[in-house]
């Protein structure tokens, strides 16, 4: 035994001494060397001294008293269920950013592209993936730090671990972006409680924990999810131009969650419970903590767990299968119950047109899809017959996990489908600098089109705006994250299905699905389309994978009675149909057979806009779009209609 452990052994066991003298006399520790206390010293003998010229702990030794705890004394709820924040973390995306398979593949398929800028891509890469080693290179005074630095760094590979998140310090909160990261290095851990026990983790870690309400802060995840890349052509000049390749930080400032319900980033990925849980193993005296925030640390990217799970050994990831169907099974419950609602409804039949609308309403604190421009939520929209016929589909995927139907470069953004081919895809696309669609992140000039659902309260006048743009088509449709005033900040968008029938009369069933993919095949083909060894080991265990989309969330309607057109027209006899609703023409022309004398516009606040007199087959609705109520006056009696004009 070296003589720095001996002083640390010694140091700890008078540390427990003085301790142990000074506790209450109602206490109930009452022996000075417990079972627990032996354990921990013999552990603690077992571990090479901490290393005071290192600015973060390895993951190693935070487990050491952040683990599970063989006692079932510290790190379990009331209930007893294991809690314990090292083994929640270490199946995460977080934990295994530096050995993720595919960011390696992206970070030398880039490189490959632009040789002569590996070497700051690598360096800016590794600033999030691999924040700590990044950092400490940078801090000692080198100028980059590589996939070569990373691969031989044990403080690199450890990912986003402890200290990548509670060494941040409260200097520059939220205003730093694109891996540029505020670390105090005075050798301390920020956390959320008051009189942290500091004296075993100075001792045996070299870190002293200091309560800080900074810790609980959104701006601590800002630095690495707002990426700001600095554009190139197709020769690999730079351009002068920025792209914002991902800016979730700035899509939650741009939210109520920022402003009027104060839900931080950490509320949702890093629960709270307000059990009393012992937050360290080894000393029987600690009180209990509350409330205990769960480092579950999970979003939406099941696919991506799934492979590493299943490639663990390749990949030098020290975690048991359980740990991952664990953090696999929450990210699930993310994904399905925190994500989206959806509505479906019937409107109407007109001849032989059924008319049906989908309405999605986004519950995340940020856009939907977030993060890495791959990912992409998409509408499957099918309608059968009573016979299990399909009458109608939209968003359908074929045998290769590919959404049939769709543009060979991008679909657009729809506020009506009426083609089996036409499909609602809420995505990023990124664009070169020839406007086509490119996947190469160094080429993103400007995007081409960003309908994913905002959240609510986001709006179009927001300061951050500029780096959280709706484009394409989105930007026009009226109720997307509109409501029916025009007002912005609802989260929603509805799509309408126009369906024609085929003459087909009976009863239909309509299934709306939304289907999640991190990492579309769509999206995979221009890097599988080069080799490097990354992208050859990511390719081989990606065709191994299970690519198959997430279902996100869905709706069904059952037996819809479906009438023929000579049965429609003679049941409408007493009826009126106003048409096309929605509107976008302003010109509204009805069929009846029930003589009409008069028909009344309102706004849909109630006040008349225009009163007509025996009105033509078609009349004229006000230029400005919204919602207007039609009333209409004949012999027996009035009805009243609904009409969108957009």
């Amino acid at each position: 035994m070296n003589n720095v452990r001996k002083l640390i052994i010694a140091g700890s066991i008078l540390l427990v001494v003085v301790l142990f003298s000074v506790l209450p006399v109602n206490n109930k520790v009452q022996a000075f060397h417990t079972a627990e206390e032996l354990k921990f010293y013999h552990h603690m003998a077992s571990l090479a001294s901490f290393d005071s010229s290192q600015y973060f702990p390895t993951q190693s030794l935070c487990g050491g008293c952040h683990g599970f705890d063989l006692d079932g004394f510290a790190s379990v709820d009331v209930d007893g269920v294991d809690v314990n924040v090292y083994d929640d973390w270490r199946t995460t995306m977080m934990a295994n950013s530096a050995k993720d398979p595919f960011w390696r593949a992206k970070v030398s398929h880039e490189s490959l592209i632009n040789p002569a800028h590996a070497t700051a891509l690598e360096t800016k890469c590794t600033s999030c993936h691999a924040p700590m080693g990044n950092y400490t290179s940078r801090y000692r005074g080198y100028d980059h730090y590589t996939m070569d630095s990373l691969l031989v760094d044990t403080i690199g590979l450890d990912g986003v671990s402890c200290g990548a998140c509670h060494q941040i310090s409260d200097l520059n909160l939220g205003n730093q972006h694109s891996g540029e990261i505020t670390y105090d290095t005075s050798r301390v851990q920020f956390g959320p409680y008051d009189t942290p026990f500091a004296a075993p983790m100075i001792s045996f870690v070299g870190f002293t924990p200091i309560k800080s309400e900074h810790i609980n802060d959104a701006g601590i995840c800002a630095p690495c999810h707002t990426l700001i890349t600095h554009s190139v052509d197709l020769d690999g000049n730079f351009t002068d131009s920025t792209f914002v390749e991902q800016a979730t930080y700035h899509e939650w400032l741009n939210s109520t969650y920022n402003t009027t319900d104060s839900v931080t980033c950490q509320a949702c990925h890093m629960p709270r419970i307000p059990d009393s849980v012992i937050i360290s193993d080894n000393y029987l005296f600690l009180q209990p903590r509350s409330p205990f925030a769960l480092h579950d640390l999970v979003g939406a990217n099941t696919f991506m767990l799934q492979l590493m799970r299943d490639n663990k050994e390749a990949l030098d990831i020290n975690a048991e299968d359980f740990m991952f169907d664990e953090t696999i099974e929450k990210t699930y419950a993310m994904l399905q119950q925190q994500s989206l609602d959806i509505s479906l409804e019937f409107d109407h039949q007109l001849n032989d047109t059924a008319y049906f609308s989908v309405q999605l309403f986004n519950k995340a604190g940020h856009k939907f899809p977030s993060g890495y421009p791959s990912r992409r939520a998409f509408i499957e929209f099918v309608i059968t017959t009573e016979a299990g016929d399909t009458l109608f589909k939209s968003g359908v995927v074929d045998e290769n996990f590919e959404v049939e139907g769709q543009n060979p470069n991008f679909e657009p953004h729809y506020q009506i489908i009426n083609q089996t081919q036409q499909v609602q895809i809420y995505e990023l696309v990124d664009g070169d600098v020839n406007g086509n669609f490119t996947t190469v992140l160094e080429r993103a000039y400007a995007p081409l089109k960003d309908n994913r659902l905002a959240p609510v309260g986001f709006t179009t006048t927001h300061e951050v705006y500029d780096t959280t743009r709706i484009v394409g088509n989105a930007l026009n449709d009226p109720d997307f994250n509109k409501d029916e005033n025009g007002i912005e900040g609802n989260g929603s968008d509805i799509v309408f299905y126009r369906v024609p029938l085929g003459n087909y009369e009976g009863l239909i069933n309509i299934s709306a699905k939304v289907f999640y993919q991190s990492l579309p095949p769509k999206w995979m083909e221009e890097i599988f389309s080069v080799s490097t060894p990354e992208i050859e080991t990511f390719k081989a265990m990606f065709d191994e994978a299970d690519q198959s989309p997430v279902l996100v969330t869905s709706a069904i309607l059952e037996d819809i009675l479906i009438e023929s057109t000579a049965t429609s027209e003679l049941n409408n006899q007493s009826k009126l149909v106003l048409y096309p609703n929605p509107n976008y023409t302003g010109i509204i022309s009805y069929q009846s057979y029930i003589p009409i004398e008069t028909i009344r516009i309102y706004s849909q606040n109630g006040i008349l806009i225009e009163s007509i007199s025996k009105p033509a087959k078609e009349f004229q609705l006000p230029a400005k779009a919204g919602i207007y109520f039609i009333e209409i006056k004949t012999k027996d009696g009035v009805i009243v209609e609904k009409i969108l004009r957009l």
